[in-house]
Formats: C-alpha cells, structure tokens, sequence
C-alpha cells in the first residue's frame, strides 16, 4: 500500500519508516496525535539521570515498581535499552481525554467531591447502556491495531506496546517524540491539545529513515508562569519542573493505601480520586478542544459527584458503579477513607453519622481518616448514629438506570 507522509490520498512508495508514516497509521486507529523518535533519543541520558535522583531522594513513595532494577542493578525504567535492548524507535501516541469544560477550581455544589477528569470516561454500547471504560484497554487496542497495521506495511519486527504499564518514562519518550514539553507541573503540554492527555508507547526494532526519527523538538513555552506551583494545595510542586509525589493529591488518593499523615488531608480538599488543579490552572488548557472520542465520553455523575451518594455505596454497589473504571484502582475502602477527608473539609456536619461510623473502622486508612475529619469538623466521635437507607442509584442516577450498570 502507497501512503505518503502529508497526505493520506495521495500515493507514494514506502521506502522507511518515518514520523509522517507513523502519525498517519496511528491517526486511522483512534489517537489525536503521534511522533516517532529514534532510540536512544538525545536527551535519554539527562532524562535517566533525572528519574534516578528523583526515585533515590524518595519522592516516589510507595510505589516501589518505579525503583524496580535490574540484573545490572540499573533501575528498568530509567532507560528503555535497559528492559528493551532491541528497540530501535518508539512511536508514541496521544489521546486526548478533555471531555468536559467543568474545572475543579470552579465553584461547586456544597457536599460536590472531585473525581479526576481521566476517570470520567464511559462508552455505549451496541445495546444503548452506557458502560465505564478505562484508558488502558481503549488505547492499548488502538495501539495493537497499529502494531498489526505496521506488520502488514514491514514484515517480522520486535515490538511491545504500553499504556501506563511498562517499564517506561512515557512523557520523556513524549517530549524526545515532539510531542510538547514538560511543563512546571511535569506534565506533557501539547502545543495545541493541552495536558489533558493519555500516552502510549509502541517500541520497535525497526530503525527509522535518517531523517524519521528526529523530530522537532518542541520548546518549553511555561515562561514565568508558575500558576501550578501557587495552586497546588499540598505543595507537591516543590519547584518549577519538580514534584514529590508523596505530596501529590493524585499519589494519596490512588496510589498510597492505608493511613494518610493528618499533614496532608487539609489540602486534599474535595478531591477523592486524583487530582485535576495544577492542570486546571494551566493557561495552556483554557482553549484546548473539547474530547469526541466515543470511547472516552464523560459519565456525567461522575462529574462533581455529591460525598453523600458515594458515602452511601455498599461495596456491592462500588463494584458495580466503578468496576471497568480507572476509580476501582483505589479500592471500595480507599475510596471510602478519601471521601471522610473530602467531608471534613467540606465544613458539613451534616456527614457526621458517616464519619462516627467509619472511625472505628477495622481499616486503619478509614478510621484515622474520620476520626479527623470528626475533629476538623469540631464533632466528638460520639456514638454511631443510623445512616438512612438511600433510594437512589449509582451516583446520582435513578434506581431503574443504576440496575443497568453491570459488574
């Protein structure tokens, strides 16, 4: 098959593969956008060194797969020669996931909570029910529609394709790609979509053209903008370029299980599953076009969720609203411990029963998490007061739509 690299009707003999080829392929398979770099890119041993000091200086917190080694004692992630020796080029793809132009500085309902943005994503399905869809299996689909389709252009070649779960810096291989630049938030801006984006990785043992595999880089356009810095309300961003993710909102409401230091849940705010602010703030997100990818449509109660529906769920009911969905990552009693923070800082005491019973929860994360909310809340953990039985279904839809969502 002809494809050229500018414009995909007209004809043009395949000689190589090259970043216009890669873009094309990987646009017919779903993703917003795509870059080609040739490994090891330039840059790749700055971008090592950097995530080596990063892991052993502890900002990494328990998320001890980041400082996994090898037989070499060379921590796999920070080279992609390590794990992969045969990798010759990365295709890197974007997907943009913008999906609704809600913010999470905006002002909200009282009670709202937060759930980040990337874990709104829903599909239809044949049969007209809406179901939670995770990012992972979306764009790891499209990116085994891609490998298949480059097999069919080139023949027998090594490949491997990641979506947030490989041994892999991904926004580092982004930025070598020309794909944006990291910002101050360490985020991937993307010139034109923002930061509201997923990335994953096709690697190859194919050798791109000379010129294919060197892209143009983008500049770093943050300028003397330190918006994220200022917003964050943990200071994760503890300088311009830096984050300690034992700070990071995202870190302590997904990654991190158990109890969290009292230091931090004042800052946490409403959000009860990840974080949307330093990106929210960003200039660079204000005109990003708005995500259309059908695989990716916002659940709209997932947006501003009110702390007194997920309160309520049983973990039956988490499983069913939430399973297929990036939120089960945090498990039925992490979300549960993130919520009792969301309450004591909503300044209701209305949510007293809730947080009477959860504080003195079996789980240590939950019941330390409401024993102070309790006290920010200027409440004594008196005795367990009997929660209502709610009437209503998964998050705010009706019964009779609820019972649709299946686990």
């Amino acid at each position: 098959m002809a494809v050229d690299e500018n414009d995909t009707g007209s004809e043009q003999t395949i000689t190589g593969l090259t970043a216009g080829l890669a873009r094309t392929f990987a646009l017919e398979t779903g993703f917003s956008e795509a870059g080609l770099v040739l490994l090891p890119y330039r840059g790749a041993a700055r971008d090592a060194t950097r995530f080596e000091t990063w892991v052993r200086e502890g900002r990494a917190g328990t998320m001890d797969y980041l400082a996994r080694t090898g037989e070499d004692g060379q921590l796999v992630r920070a080279r992609v020669e390590t794990p992969f020796p045969w990798a010759r080029s990365a295709i890197v793809c974007l997907t943009n996931y913008n999906t609704a132009p809600s913010r999470s500085t905006a002002p909200s309902e009282a009670g709202a909570g937060w759930i980040a943005r990337y874990a709104w994503s829903s599909r239809l399905d044949p049969d007209g029910v809406r179901r939670p869809s995770d990012y992972h299996k979306v764009l790891l689909k499209r990116l085994r529609a891609l490998e298949s389709r480059m097999h069919e252009i080139f023949g027998t070649f090594e490949s491997r394709a990641y979506v947030d779960t490989g041994p892999l810096v991904e926004r580092s291989l982004a930025t070598a790609a020309g794909l944006g630049w990291t910002g101050k938030n360490t985020c991937l801006i993307h010139p034109k979509l923002g930061s509201f984006g997923f990335l994953g990785v096709l690697l190859t043992s194919l050798e791109p053209t000379q010129e294919g595999g060197k892209p143009e880089v983008v500049p770093d356009r943050c300028g003397s903008c330190t918006r994220c810095l200022e917003a964050c309300p943990t200071g994760a961003l503890v300088a311009p370029y830096e984050m300690d993710a034992t700070r990071c909102i995202a870190y302590l409401t997904i990654e991190h299980k158990g109890a969290i230091e009292p230091q931090w849940m004042g800052g946490m705010g409403r959000q009860v599953f990840g974080c949307d602010i330093c990106q929210d703030v960003c200039p660079w997100n204000r005109k990003a076009p708005i995500s259309t990818d059908p695989q990716l449509e916002a659940r709209p109660e997932l947006v501003n969720p009110a702390l007194e529906r997920l309160a309520s769920m049983d973990e039956r009911e988490f499983e069913r609203v939430f399973n297929g969905s990036p939120v089960r990552r945090t498990g039925f009693l992490g979300l549960r411990r993130n919520v009792a923070i969301a309450m004591g800082n909503s300044g209701a005491q209305s949510f007293a029963a809730y947080l009477r019973e959860w504080s003195s929860a079996a789980d240590e994360g939950l019941r330390s998490a409401s024993q102070w909310a309790l006290k920010k809340l200027k409440l004594t953990v008196g005795p367990t007061e009997k929660m209502e039985t709610r009437t209503t279904g998964n998050c705010g839809l009706p019964a009779s739509e609820a019972t649709q969502t299946k686990s």
